[in-house]
Formats: C-alpha cells, sequence, structure tokens
C-alpha cells in the first residue's frame, strides 16, 4: 500500500500564502500525492504548477459552512473548473438537512454534482459528520449516492470535530463499494492514515501528508 496514492495534500487555511501553495505543489509533486487540495482563490495556481503531472487539483465549494445558495455553489464550481480543478469538495447545506427539507438537499448537491461532471470533474460531498445524528449522516450519504456524488467526505476540518473511524465505517456501509469515501480532519499519524483506510476510506485529506510519508517510509 503506497500511502501517498491516499491522500489529499491540503492547505485550507485562510492564511494561506502564495509561498505556502507552491510548496503545498512542490511537496505533492516529490511524494506523489493524488491531489493537492486549496481555497479557491489558489486554483489557478495550483494548476499551472501541477500542469503535466498526476496530481489532481481539488477545491473546495460552498465552504466550509455549506450554507450558500445553491445557485452560487454552482457558480462557484464553474470557476474552480475553468481555474483548472479537477476535483470539487462541496459542503451540503447542513441545516437544511436537519430541517428536514431533503428536496432542497438532494437538488443543492444535483446541480453541483451535474455541473462537475459535465466538464469531466470529480465531486466529493462534505456532509460534515460533527454536526448530524447518525440517522442525518446516512441520509446525507444516500442523497449524495443517489444523484451521482463520486465521493461522501466526513469533514471541512473547520467545525467542532473530524472525521473518526465510526463515521468512517458507518459511510462506507451506507454508499458500497461504488462511491468513495474521504476522511478528513485531524488525521495527522500515520497510525490514524491506517485506521481510516481499514475502515473504508481511500482518500484522505490531511495538511500532514509529509510527515504520514516519511513515517511509512
Amino acid at each position: 500500500m503506497n500511502i501517498a496514492d491516499f491522500i489529499d495534500h491540503t492547505l485550507l487555511k485562510p492564511e494561506a500564502t502564495t509561498q505556502q501553495v507552491e510548496q503545498l505543489c512542490q511537496e505533492a509533486l516529490i511524494y506523489n500525492f493524488a491531489s493537492v487540495c486549496v481555497n479557491p482563490t489558489h486554483v489557478k495556481l495550483a494548476a499551472e504548477l501541477l500542469h503535466n503531472s498526476n496530481v489532481e487539483v481539488c477545491t473546495v465549494v460552498g465552504f466550509p459552512l455549506g450554507a450558500n445558495v445553491t445557485s452560487t455553489k454552482v457558480f462557484e464550481t464553474e470557476q474552480a473548473l475553468d481555474d483548472g480543478a479537477t476535483e470539487i469538495d462541496m459542503v451540503i447545506n447542513i441545516g437544511a438537512l436537519k430541517s428536514g427539507d431533503e428536496a432542497l438537499v438532494e437538488q443543492d448537491i444535483a446541480d453541483v454534482v451535474a455541473k462537475t461532471h459535465q466538464r469531466g470533474a470529480i465531486c466529493k460531498v462534505i456532509i460534515e459528520t460533527a454536526l448530524l445524528t447518525e440517522e442525518e449522516k446516512i441520509q446525507a450519504c444516500q442523497l449524495a449516492k443517489k444523484v451521482g456524488a463520486d465521493f461522501v467526505k466526513t469533514s471541512t476540518g473547520f467545525s467542532s470535530n473530524g472525521a473518526t473511524v465510526d463515521d468512517v465505517t458507518l459511510m462506507r456501509r451506507t454508499v458500497g463499494p461504488d462511491v468513495g469515501v474521504k476522511a478528513s480532519g485531524g488525521i495527522r499519524t500515520l497510525a490514524d492514515a491506517k485506521n481510516m483506510i481499514a475502515a473504508g476510506a481511500n482518500r484522505l485529506g490531511v495538511s500532514a501528508g509529509v510527515k504520514i510519508v516519511k513515517e511509512a517510509q
């Protein structure tokens, strides 16, 4: 198992500088991570730096609250794809899910997934597990799967908690083998990473990617 293949090398801090994004991309090339995950403002730079490499450019939409209107998320998605993103991690409308407005949540995910797929990119759906009951986690995963999302993802890393093994296990059980599961938030060691993979994750959103790979070596 090559741990680097699982890692979305992530820098989403609001204070992230251009120099830090450049360093992130250099590290991704050195260690051959699956992707870099950066804020939308840095997509164009990342796409330029990673051009002609195997490293994907991932960005976030409706981040970190998920509370934007759907049309805004679709516009953000389109802009990110124009700038060179190949993977979109979108945050669901968490409040709508908790209000029982399943139709809004489904449409919100569906419109972003459709725009992403139209351009040959992949869409990961962040459900923010820390804010949901078990029933809501299952519901969110089922909706994402129903509308053709490529992955469900645990967390933004900006809420009260990150990924847990229990959540990853539940999400994998809910979506089955054909949809990806991305564990994100609080994965800081090789042991953490291995536990998430064993639970069913096939992508890991981590900012400690270099440390984890060095630990593996």
